[in-house]
């Protein structure tokens, strides 16, 4: 993985994701890009990554070789106003306010989980992935939409809220891709075959 910030010398709206990313809680994979003509994507931590609070502990976890457009968000959990309670208000944030104890700050949302993101993943633009979702191997998320559920490997989902649109390819393809994990290979051997990755030609990579 190059240590480089900018995979192309001529632009500065696409980084490698991986190589500007300081927070611990935000773990990306290999070659992953963000671009951005609008901010600066090197400012991804703080513009798109939105409501992680480390008292949760929430990660985003994002694979290798994902393309994500500009303005997409990944919304965790103190986003979420406690549904349980008989008011969305977040009493227990306002602590000092209302004498509560600050151990029970975390009552003020529900708590969904990590976000994760698999390889080879696309994110469209201005797409919205909620908490406690999972998004699948080579899955494709449409522009604007908001991803509320799981999304299987190599499914195309769009809308508010997303849903499923149709599979990129067969299951048998499917099933060979999760397989065979080309992500993983080494640098050398993925530029052998990136002629055939980009082709479509499956059978010679087996």
């Amino acid at each position: 993985m190059p240590q480089k910030i900018y995979p192309r010398s001529k632009d500065k709206e696409t980084v490698y994701l991986k190589n500007v990313i300081n927070n611990p809680s935000i773990i990306i994979g290999d070659y992953t890009i963000y671009n951005d003509f609008v901010r600066d994507p090197q400012d991804f931590e703080k513009n798109n990554v939105l409501y992680q609070y480390p008292i949760n502990q929430d990660k985003l976890i994002i694979g290798k070789f994902c393309s994500i457009a500009c303005g997409a968000k990944f919304l965790f959990n103190s986003a979420n106003h406690s549904l349980s309670s008989l008011s969305t208000y977040p009493f227990p944030i306002f602590f000092e306010e209302w004498d509560l104890d600050i151990k029970d700050i975390k009552k003020a949302w529900d708590n969904k989980g990590d976000i994760v993101i698999g390889n080879d993943v696309w994110i469209g633009y201005e797409a919205v992935i909620l908490a406690g979702v999972t998004i699948g191997d080579g899955a494709v998320i449409g522009t604007r939409a908001v991803v509320t559920k799981d999304v299987p490997p190599y499914t195309i989902v769009g809308g508010v809220p997303a849903k499923p649109i149709r599979k990129r390819f067969s299951q048998e393809t499917i099933d060979s891709l999760l397989k065979m994990k080309w992500w993983n290979w080494s640098e050398e051997l993925i530029r052998q075959h990136i002629g055939e990755i980009q082709s479509g030609k499956l059978d010679h990579l087996r």
